[in-house]
């Protein structure tokens, strides 16, 4: 038994149920799986690819898996891809993530991004809006699920939180999820909210506004609060950001609607690029128990990581915005894979290079894709 047999690299995939019936199987599912999984690692990016890597690295991957009848085609696996149920993978992923990551702490930022060429008018199918988790500190993807468009996110984040283990972190999400059964949904989870508050709730925003705009007036007299605040300098541009968390929310009648809510926040920007000085002025509710401006404004920047870290190189390093993968579940299940290979080569600490350049390396190098599947 090889080394990354014995990793739990395979050991979570093993629960996927196979969709194919069983006169239609001449190639394992988990051999499928695994030689997908190893060729995104390398840099494949479409099922012509994969078979291709499959060709290139034969004698390697049979040190680990069966292959009896060659490397499937690629008609297959992207058969194979389309009929996968998209929640058993992800459950596995799921699996896979609980038991590298242990137990996660500190921020977990969930945000959507739209896969912007996965649409098909011919067929009248939408592009794959996917609603992702990422542990900032971990620096890990957590998990996925799918919707059908950007207003979908409301149903689609209690799904999402349903799936995850994330007892004692702090979640936060952007005004889209500011919904008091979001909140309850990540209170259920074990978890506490940081919501980003805009006019999508009531009168929720203005009167957060109004507290704030009357404290600031009497420079915070009549109001406890704590401050903190941040300055950075880069080139020609200065951007300082400021920090106000009280618990002082007795005043406001539309937040006691809120489950478990304890704080509420001001976040002060100012940036100033050139010459040009601009401002902006955003506020947060939060159930946290130690919500300290220094906390909050940590946690607020934390979420950020999600589009930096996660979307962004998604869309750099493995092309998701560009990838015309469409039928079926396929490209749903791709973008899972893509998440899988990116903590792996995050979390590889063992080569200081770009995402792009390690996944060049592991096509190259099998040492080095050993490594990268037995690290945990």
């Amino acid at each position: 038994m090889s080394v990354i047999e014995e990793g739990a690299f395979l050991a979570c995939f093993e629960t996927v149920k196979d969709p194919r019936m069983n006169r239609q199987r001449k190639h394992e599912l988990l051999d499928i799986i695994a030689l997908t999984i190893c060729a995104v690692i390398s840099g494949a990016d479409a099922w012509t690819e994969v078979e291709r890597y499959g060709r290139e690295k034969f004698d390697w991957l049979r040190t680990f898996l069966r292959l009896e009848n060659g490397i499937p085609s690629h008609d297959t696996i992207g058969r194979v891809f389309c009929l996968l149920d998209p929640n058993e993978l992800q459950e596995a992923f799921a699996q896979w993530v609980r038991t590298i990551a242990g137990r996660l702490e500190g921020v977990v930022a969930i945000d959507g991004k739209t896969a912007r060429r996965s649409h098909d008018s011919a067929s009248g199918k939408g592009a794959l809006h996917l609603v992702s988790a990422w542990a900032s500190e971990a620096g890990l993807a957590l998990g996925q699920v799918a919707t059908d468009q950007k207003s979908n996110e409301i149903t689609a984040i209690p799904k999402l939180l349903a799936m995850l283990d994330i007892k004692g972190c702090l979640v936060t999400i952007d005004a889209m999820g500011c919904q008091r059964k979001i909140a309850q949904s990540i209170l259920d989870a074990g978890a506490d909210y940081l919501l980003n508050v805009k006019g999508n709730q009531e009168r929720l925003e203005e009167d957060i506004a109004e507290e704030f705009a009357q404290a600031q007036a009497d420079a915070f007299k009549h109001m406890e609060h704590n401050y903190f605040e941040t300055l950075e300098k880069n080139r020609d541009r200065i951007e300082r950001r400021e920090y106000w968390v009280t618990k002082d929310i007795g005043g406001l009648g539309t937040l006691d609607k809120w489950p478990k809510l304890t704080a509420m926040a001001m976040c002060k920007r100012t940036r100033t690029i050139g010459g040009e000085t601009s401002c902006e002025t955003h506020y947060y509710i939060t159930s946290a128990k130690q919500a300290n401006a220094e906390r909050i404004g940590h946690s607020i920047r934390s979420h950020w990581s999600v589009e930096n870290s996660l979307h962004w190189v998604l869309d750099i390093a493995f092309r998701e915005d560009e990838s015309r993968i469409r039928v079926g579940n396929a490209q749903e299940n791709m973008a899972l894979l893509r998440k899988l290979t990116l903590n792996l080569l995050k979390n590889d600490k063992s080569k200081k290079a770009s995402i792009k350049a390690k996944r060049l390396s592991a096509g190259w190098n099998n040492e080095y894709m050993t490594r990268l599947l037995t690290q945990f």
